[in-house]
């Protein structure tokens, strides 16, 4: 299953925090229907019924079925950029 970093954690939880939506609510992973296996980023109140769900110390990320079955081996991190913007990046599990 996709796991986060520190780094990622407290981003996820910085953006649906600063975003107000329901304490449900997190970042959605899906398929961005390319067909590159490319994925959307979004904040959302709650995840979708075929949702995975990783809730790592309160943060959130929902993963729809194309991303869970890619990203199960992942790891999440997140850095800022040269903007100062959150620049999510995905790793092999160690």
């Amino acid at each position: 299953m996709l796991t986060l970093t520190t780094d990622a954690r407290t981003a996820v939880a910085s953006i649906v925090s600063n975003a107000h939506v329901a304490e449900t609510g997190g970042v959605r992973i899906a398929d961005d229907g390319t067909g590159a296996q490319g994925f959307a980023l979004s904040i959302t109140g709650q995840p979708e019924t075929t949702d995975t769900v990783v809730d790592d110390a309160g943060a959130r990320v929902f993963l729809d079925a194309a991303a869970a079955a890619v990203l199960d081996d992942k790891v999440l991190d997140a850095a800022p950029d040269e903007n100062g913007a959150v620049r999510f990046e995905l790793l092999p599990q160690p």
